[in-house]
């Protein structure tokens, strides 16, 4: 059987690639299990720098596999996913002090669509779509949907895509701010390892400050808000990396971050 969910790490990048295109990537117990130890790796290795979330096929993912959810209704463990994987997955990306890109190849629905949202960057080929779905199948919103959407497109607009589930081209993603960069289909893998490979790259300490600031920012009053930022921006003016821009700059070259 073929692996759900591949991993690789190359020169400080964690590529974490979703692995069911015939399903069409849609989870299984499997692959969230996979998936779920393959980010929590990635968080714990220091050698990785940024993280890479994609998937193979025409789909980056659908959501939950339902032929195995239907098999599952009436037993325990009908929704004890959400607890043991969903969340969990979710938990990993937004808050591991590491920069995630998603590289969204195709239709992201559901939890796919969590996922991706959860990252903190989105390179989405001019092909995909998305689509809340839940209410589609009679469920609520899960994999932080509740909490990422109306942050990304507004409470409005997010309880209108909730409620009426629809497929979301592209271009309008890219409208809404889902997609943060879009790209040709043909060059979304390039493009999103481009991006990632930045990130790795670049002044980790930094962004993985600025991840924690908007977090914490997003459920504090700005005095709060503001404590926050003195704090880590001292943290961050203490760090080698704050050195090396500094040198650099003055001495008019590309800065080469340590990461500490």
């Amino acid at each position: 059987m073929a692996d759900t969910v591949l991993y690789e790490v190359v020169d400080g990048l964690a590529t974490i690639t979703i692995n069911r295109p015939d399903a069409m990537n849609a989870m299984n117990t499997q692959a969230k299990i996979a998936l779920r130890d393959s980010l929590r790796a990635a968080e714990e290795d220091e050698a990785v720098r940024a993280v890479l979330l994609t998937a193979t096929g025409r789909a980056f993912c659908v959501g939950q596999d339902l032929r195995e959810h239907v098999a599952l209704i009436g037993t325990e463990h009908t929704m004890s996913t959400v607890r043991e994987h969903y969340n969990p997955i979710v938990r990993a990306i937004a808050g591991m002090p590491k920069a995630v890109v998603a590289g969204v190849n195709g239709v992201a629905a559901g939890a796919g669509l969590g996922f991706a949202l959860a990252a903190d960057y989105r390179v989405v080929a001019d092909t995909a779509s998305f689509n809340t779905s839940f209410a589609g199948v009679a469920l609520t919103a899960d994999s932080g949907v509740s909490w990422t959407l109306p942050r990304v497109v507004g409470p409005g607009r997010a309880a209108d895509l909730l409620f009426f589930p629809r497929s979301i081209p592209a271009q309008e993603a890219y409208e809404l701010g889902i997609a943060s960069r879009l790209v040709p289909a043909a060059d979304l893998a390039a493009e999103a390892e481009s991006v990632a490979r930045a990130l790795a790259e670049g002044p980790t300490l930094a962004y993985a400050a600025l991840k924690e600031s908007l977090a914490y920012g997003a459920s504090h009053t700005l005095d709060e808000a503001l404590e926050k930022e003195d704090e880590l921006q001292t943290r961050a003016g203490a760090s080698e990396d704050h050195g090396i821009a500094v040198q650099a700059f003055l001495d008019k070259e590309k800065p080469k971050y340590l990461g500490r």
